[in-house]
């Protein structure tokens, strides 16, 4: 994998996550609750972050050793591994605390 491939992955991950950090912009986990469609967006965007971020090289993952990997890696099985809700997930992830 080149350092190209790297800065692609990269941008994935910060393009979706913005994505999703405006999505939820003046919402609170009550409107996710209320809104299956924003959360299924959501889930759908930070699952792109995570399956980015598991395919950037162990080169870059050491070039950006203050990224949590592993935890940013596991995002991408919101809707199906997670023991807690996608919305309580998704809550931790987007909305500010």
């Amino acid at each position: 994998m080149t350092h190209h491939d790297d800065d692609i992955r990269l941008r994935h991950m910060l393009d979706h996550a913005w994505e999703a950090r405006s999505m939820v912009q003046g919402k609170s986990r009550a409107d996710l609750q209320r809104d299956r469609m924003l959360e299924l967006a959501l889930v759908r965007l930070i699952e792109v972050v995570g399956e980015a971020a598991a395919r950037v090289s162990p080169d870059g993952c050491n070039k950006y050793s203050r990224i949590p990997w592993p935890e940013i890696v596991g995002m991408r099985n919101l809707s199906g591994s997670w023991n807690r809700k996608p919305c309580e997930a998704i809550s931790a992830f987007c909305l500010p605390r």
